[in-house]
């Protein structure tokens, strides 16, 4: 099993690579985990069951994006320390995240147990299919803690350079998950509420194996009980580093759920072509995301260890390599939408709808391929304010108005509606670009430029 490693010293581009792959490894079974629940309800059940799980699974994400979120900053912390080499100061930011993280999940649970109802009905949920999203949300929220757990587990081993660590965590929930679809949709015919009920189990599962795992293997960093601490001071220090980057991504979930909002009153075949589309959008970007994680893990162990240079080539690295993929995806999104959507549904009406929505992500395949690596690199300087205001700006300054916008124009299409996020990722883009000059211009005049 890989150990913790060092990224401050040697090649840039080989170890970039290396830690990426298993990353993108543990992202492609993190979205097919979440896409299976898709491709079984859409050839065992019904089209309102695909909205359903549609709309609950946007609901979900948003969770799953706040704790991610706030979950970076135990990587960049750790990151830092393990970049200083100080094995006491890393064991204290792991035992500060078991407190924090604990009390995040149980606070989840109970309160989507109580706003799962006005939350699905806030989705415009077609009134077919609302039942069962709402049931899809509850079962699901009941696994918070478990969400909770391989997030944070993900992001103590991303620190300390270790991906294949979080790889095997996502395998095992992945193959779970499949298993109890096909039986619980595909046999006991449950439908959204099958899935739902798979997707708990596998994460339970998950995360227990992956802890009788983690004994069997040498540390890094001192951990002991007497440094998991509910300390507000010691968790408030991960919440402040992690917050912008978790309100950043919470708030462009809502902007996602808005534009899933919006295309909800078009209908339940808009709503689940819609749905379609965003689990084959979660593949598509599969390359720029990895790269996105990866980027903070390498930029932080190099920031750690003042070496800006480094992290800066690793940026324009990442950017390179990502686009070499991206265009295969675009190219796949735009010509071929109709075929990959077929994979997830039966319903040709479905189907066609799916195909519309994904011709203006293929563009958007090129865009994140600089965007994520970007926020990445950003992520790993500590500069999370900025990543949070230029997320805000893109979500709810472009991509919210121009979806809406483009849902009244007669007649409508799904691809003009979906033209809303490459849109914002112009955008976000153009504020990215600036303030990396910006701060690469200060750095020369003799500022403090060293996260730039």
């Amino acid at each position: 099993m890989e150990q913790s490693k060092s990224f401050t010293t040697g090649g840039i581009l080989a170890p970039l690579l290396r830690f990426a792959l298993p990353v993108l490894a543990a992202l492609f079974l993190q979205t097919l985990y979440g896409a299976v629940d898709m491709l079984v309800v859409g050839r065992f059940a019904q089209a309102l069951d695909v909205s359903a799980v549609s709309t609950g699974s946007w609901l979900m994400q948003l969770i799953t994006a706040f704790v991610t979120g706030i979950a970076m900053g135990t990587t960049i912390l750790l990151g830092r320390a393990v970049g200083e080499n100080r094995p006491q100061a890393a064991g204290q930011v792991v035992g500060a995240s078991v407190g924090l993280f604990t009390c995040m999940g149980v606070g989840i649970t109970v309160l989507m147990q109580v706003l799962a109802v006005p939350m699905v009905r806030w989705m415009q949920t077609p009134p077919e299919a609302f039942d069962a999203a709402v049931s899809y949300v509850r079962i699901c929220a009941s696994g918070t803690l478990f969400i909770v757990a391989y997030n944070v587990l993900g992001s103590i081993f991303r620190g300390m350079g270790d991906s294949r660590m979080p790889l095997l965590t996502v395998l095992f929930a992945c193959v779970f998950n499949i298993a109890g679809d096909f039986l619980l949709v595909g046999v006991f015919h449950l439908a959204a509420a099958g899935a739902a009920i798979a997707t708990v189990a596998a994460q339970a599962l998950s995360v227990m194996l992956s802890f009788a795992m983690i004994r069997r293997r040498k540390l890094p960093f001192v951990l002991s009980v007497k440094q998991v601490t509910f300390s507000p001071g010691k968790m408030g220090a991960i919440f402040k580093l992690g917050f912008p980057i978790a309100f950043q991504d919470l708030l462009v979930s809502v902007s996602f759920l808005a534009v899933t909002a919006i295309v909800n009153t078009l209908g339940v075949i808009a709503s689940a072509g819609v749905g379609v589309a965003e689990k084959l959008c979660g593949f598509i970007m599969l390359v720029p995301s990895a790269f996105n994680q990866a980027m903070a893990a390498f930029v932080a162990q190099n920031m750690g260890a003042a070496k800006p240079a480094r992290a800066k080539t690793a940026l324009w690295c990442g950017i390179g390599v990502s686009l070499l993929v991206g265009v295969t995806m675009a190219y796949l999104s735009f010509f071929h939408g109709d075929f990959l959507s077929g994979l997830f549904a039966a319903d040709a009406r479905v189907v066609k709808a799916a195909a519309q929505y994904l011709k203006a992500y293929a563009i958007d395949c090129l865009l994140v391929c600089v965007l994520f690596c970007m926020i990445g690199y950003f992520t790993g300087c500590s500069r999370t304010v900025f990543v949070m205001l230029q997320g805000i700006v893109g979500a709810f300054c472009v991509r919210i108005p121009v979806s809406l916008w483009m849902s009244r124009q007669v007649p409508v299409s799904l691809f003009r509606v979906g033209l809303a996020t490459p849109c914002s990722s112009v955008v976000q883009i153009i504020l990215c670009l600036g303030y990396f000059f910006w701060l690469t211009a200060r750095e020369k005049r003799g500022g403090s430029g060293g996260a730039a």
